[in-house]
């Protein structure tokens, strides 16, 4: 191109303009960077940033291992060791290489593996609503989290219900858990084979899983972009995303309405309606007659929005007695029993809000929410309990 504006264009003024111009955006073209320290020093399961505020192609490698290709490396390991650090950064054919070194050192207590503390916790209406945890008159909001706190703190947790679809529990941990390859964290569930099952069938009733990082380190999920673990059904037709549900308060004087069966108490107890046309009521069966509507929740409607799973529990023996749920394959809390590998999640699986995948270097904060919208017969609703949740890189 060059070269055949020169051949048809005579040397002018203006050529000379041109030239003086090329020359001066090459040389805003060069970039200045002042180089690495000698070394770097972070606590293991902390994350050490290194900006360079360069834009150009970048190669940050570890013993000849590419780690990362972004101008800001984000580095963190769960190991005590000396990594030797290779930054290239290459920009309009000139290749600069900076050589350091990353000291991991041990932190100064101990660090917990399980959960730390539970920010949040909203559950949708179920049977076991206002039991698990259980509600006592005059509970806050804020009450009842510190209550889930209690349950689901530390390696001794029991277990919350999040109740229908959309209710959920919010938690972090007292450090960042890697990303690393395989599988990074476990969420505990209730989950469980049936006796015999050959098609991973059961009691399963998954929840979606939601991750963040503590990015500006000010210990809150308040800033933090929340991304959804991609699980086995995320990019099937059979999922529903932008998934909207409300509940409506039940009135305690209206008359109940018995259903056909003796365990229905009233079919027609909550009414829900979701942005997809559909509505209905959630019943109230004979098992459980304290309220399945929040308590401490003065509002008359209350709704979720999210990811909604296809209905996963079937009536297996036809007549309504045995209803069976089925495990999906990975990527979901409470969709398979603990000691399943299903129940293990890989950092790696995060999505953003377009579905593209995202290289987090690691996860401060968990949301779990319920993410099937299903009656189970004289089950009940469908609801995803979450019992703990520990980091697998810390013992």
């Amino acid at each position: 191109m060059k070269n055949n504006y020169f051949k048809y264009i005579k040397i002018s003024l203006l050529s000379v303009l041109f030239i003086g111009i090329s020359a001066c955006k090459s040389d805003e073209d060069d970039f200045t960077f002042n180089g690495l320290e000698e070394s770097y020093s972070i606590d293991r399961f902390k994350v050490l940033s290194i900006p360079t505020n360069v834009s150009a192609n970048m190669t940050w490698s570890i013993n000849d291992s590419v780690i990362s290709q972004n101008s800001e490396l984000e580095f963190i390991s769960p190991t005590v060791d000396t990594y030797p650090l290779t930054l290239k950064i290459e920009k309009n054919g000139n290749v600069q290489t900076y050589s350091s070194k990353i000291i991991v050192n041990h932190e100064a207590g101990n660090y917990s593996r399980y959960i730390s503390k539970v920010l949040d916790f909203k559950p949708a209406v179920g049977q076991f609503i206002n039991e698990i945890p259980e509600y006592e008159n005059g509970n806050t909001s804020a009450a009842m989290i510190q209550k889930a706190n209690d349950y689901l703190v530390g390696g001794n947790s029991s277990m919350v219900t999040l109740g229908g679809y959309g209710g959920y529990v919010v938690f972090g941990f007292d450090h960042t858990i890697p990303n690393r390859n395989g599988r990074d964290f476990k969420v505990l569930g209730n989950a469980f084979f049936a006796n015999g099952s050959t098609d991973r069938a059961g009691s399963c009733e998954p929840g979606i899983i939601m991750v963040a990082y503590d990015k500006n380190k000010n210990g809150k999920p308040d800033d933090n972009e929340w991304y959804e673990i991609a699980g086995s059904e995320y990019f099937k037709t059979t999922t529903t995303k932008d998934y909207t549900i409300k509940y409506f308060k039940p009135n305690n004087n209206k008359v109940p309405v018995p259903g056909n069966e003796l365990w229905q108490t009233d079919v027609e107890y909550i009414k829900w309606e979701d942005n997809k046309g559909n509505s209905g009521f959630k019943t109230k069966n004979t098992f459980h007659s304290q309220s399945y509507y929040p308590l401490w929740l003065s509002d008359q409607s209350y709704g979720f929005s999210g990811t909604k799973l296809q209905d996963n529990f079937h009536d297996q023996s036809g007549s309504g007695t045995y209803w069976v749920g089925k495990s999906y394959d990975f990527g979901y809390a409470d969709n398979a029993p603990n000691n399943d590998e299903a129940s293990n999640i890989d950092i790696s699986w995060a999505v953003d809000r377009n579905g593209k995948y995202v290289k987090l270097p690691g996860v401060d904060f968990v949301k779990v929410y319920t993410g099937v919208n299903q009656e189970a017969g004289w089950l009940g609703e469908v609801s995803t309990e979450v019992a703990g949740a520990y980091d697998l890189h810390l013992n």
